[in-house]
Order: C-alpha cells, then sequence, then structure tokens
C-alpha cells in the first residue's frame, strides 16, 4: 500500500504546484512524520509514502496551503488543512484536497 494526494485550486480551476506536505502515521498517542513533499506542476505528490511502504493505522496529511495562497498574493481563511483518515491494509490510497480561499473539500480517492 502507498498513498498519495492531489490538490486542485477549485477558485481558478487549475492544479495547486509548490503546496507543502506533510504524511504523519499515529503512533503512541502522537503523530510521527512518515513523509513529505510539495505538490508539482500536476498539484500531486505521487509518493508521499510508496508503495509497500504504507500499514495499516491512522494517518494525518497537513496541507500549508495559507503560505501557497499567500505566495498567490490571495488572502485565505485556513493557514492549513489537516485531513485525519484511516488505512485498511491493502489498495493504494490517494487523498485528493479540493481548495479555494475560503472552503476545501476532500474524499479517499483512487
Amino acid at each position: 500500500m502507498g498513498i498519495s494526494t492531489h490538490v486542485l485550486d477549485t477558485t481558478r480551476g487549475r492544479p495547486a504546484q509548490g503546496v507543502e506536505v506533510v504524511l504523519e502515521r499515529a503512533q503512541g498517542g502522537g503523530f510521527v512524520p512518515v513523509g513529505a513533499g510539495a505538490t508539482d506542476a500536476d498539484g500531486r505528490v505521487r509518493a508521499l509514502l510508496p508503495e509497500g511502504q504504507a500499514e495499516a493505522g491512522e494517518y494525518r496529511i497537513t496541507f500549508a496551503v495559507g503560505a501557497w495562497f499567500e505566495g498567490q498574493g490571495v488572502a485565505a481563511f485556513y493557514p492549513e488543512v489537516q485531513v485525519h483518515f484511516r488505512a485498511g491494509g491493502g489498495g493504494h490510497l490517494h487523498v485528493p484536497l479540493l481548495l479555494s480561499p475560503f472552503g476545501y473539500s476532500t474524499y479517499r480517492g483512487s
């Protein structure tokens, strides 16, 4: 199992390039970093956690959206977005983020 993500700027209708992303796994009552990256020109971090490295458990992805919007010259409401989810025992997990300056949504992708 691996984990990837994709960020789309729904205001502009295009991928959000350069969003800093951190993946953490729940461990011992807290979270420990297991992956990080910045979205590419297509808005993706294709191997936030490469295939075969993700284990079943709880994970959290933090997207540094405030800094990204600031770099675009846009005032935004959220300084960061955190998505906390459970991973089962198989298959690739893709966690997209649809983003605007004042809202966001996410879902389990494929």
